[in-house]
């Protein structure tokens, strides 16, 4: 086994981004399913607050939001990569795109459509979680502009296969196919006969089929009392600190996500590179835990 647990729901966009790296690889992991709304008992004694999916653990090592995670997963196990012509940058790119922009326009799409059928509890906890209102009534005003925006982007996938390339960087599959793909199999799913085919764009229909025989590797499920005793039998990996954060290394910080969720991870720094943090915390139940996080997009403050 890769020792590979995902803590994810099947409902999850951000999850089916990571599942699909997976199914790219080829790698064996173990699906732990948590709480789609708080409260998330099993999953916030591994991360020290933060609640955000999915979450990677292998051992005692847990890596938060799937940016961070994919990485993780491609540097654990290279032999095939997530980045097939070596050009990190158009990968990095389009995931930021479509994490942002792309997914914006998906939520909009499917909750302006869901309109007064969505669950009151799950608009409580969303509203929680970014901090402003989720007004599915104002969505469902912009459906009809949303779709544009979103045909609109389809577009732009379509120029980049014009050439007959079967992924978006050449014969290979690749992170930047999973970004993409992930909004437009979220929109399909939950709100079938929205976007489902784009008739004038063949080869991004084509290629949406392709990414989606990939398959999500080989799951298996796992429980989160077991995941939580792996944690607990782990011990998690040695880490190092950049010259450039040396004065707050060995101190009492927290760090938290800028956008949403902004629930901050509080512990000791013990790790950086140029692109996460990690954060050392004892937990009463678990002993020694590291949570990782991109430094991208999340704040580091001593306290």
């Amino acid at each position: 086994m890769s020792g590979i647990i995902l803590h994810q729901y099947d409902s999850s966009p951000f999850s089916e981004k990571v599942r699909v790296c997976l199914g790219i690889k080829g790698l064996e992991w173990q699906a732990c399913d948590q709480p789609v709304i708080m409260p998330k008992p099993d999953l916030t004694p591994l991360t020290g607050g933060y609640r955000r999916i999915p979450v990677l653990q292998i051992g005692a090592d847990i890596y938060c939001d799937s940016a961070l995670i994919v990485r993780e997963i491609d540097r654990r196990f290279p032999e095939i990569s997530l980045f097939p012509t070596g050009n990190r940058g158009m990968a990095n790119v389009t995931e930021l795109w479509a994490d942002r922009t792309l997914f914006q326009s998906a939520v909009m799409a499917i909750f302006g459509t869901l309109g007064e059928n969505v669950d009151p509890a799950f608009i409580k906890d969303r509203e929680a979680l970014s901090g402003q209102p989720f007004n599915v009534q104002a969505m469902k005003a912009l459906v009809p502009f949303t779709i544009t925006q979103i045909k609109a982007q389809a577009a732009l996938l379509a120029e980049q296969l014009a050439n007959g390339q079967p992924f978006l960087e050449g014969d290979k599959p690749g992170l930047a196919d999973a970004a993409a793909y992930y909004n437009f199999w979220f929109i399909r799913t939950f709100s079938p006969g929205l976007v489902d085919r784009f008739d004038d764009l063949p080869q991004l229909d084509a290629w949406y089929d392709r990414v989606k025989a990939i398959g999500h590797g080989k799951r298996s499920e796992t429980s989160a009392a077991d995941a939580l005793t792996v944690a607990k039998a782990s011990t998690p990996a040695a880490t190092s600190i950049l010259p450039s954060d040396s004065a707050l290394g060995g101190k009492k910080v927290a760090v938290a996500a800028a956008d949403y969720g902004r629930d901050p991870i509080i512990g000791i720094l013990a790790g950086s590179t140029h692109t996460s943090l990690t954060i050392e915390r004892e937990d009463a139940s678990l002993g020694t835990i590291k949570v990782h996080v991109p430094r991208l997009g999340y704040s580091l403050a001593s306290v």
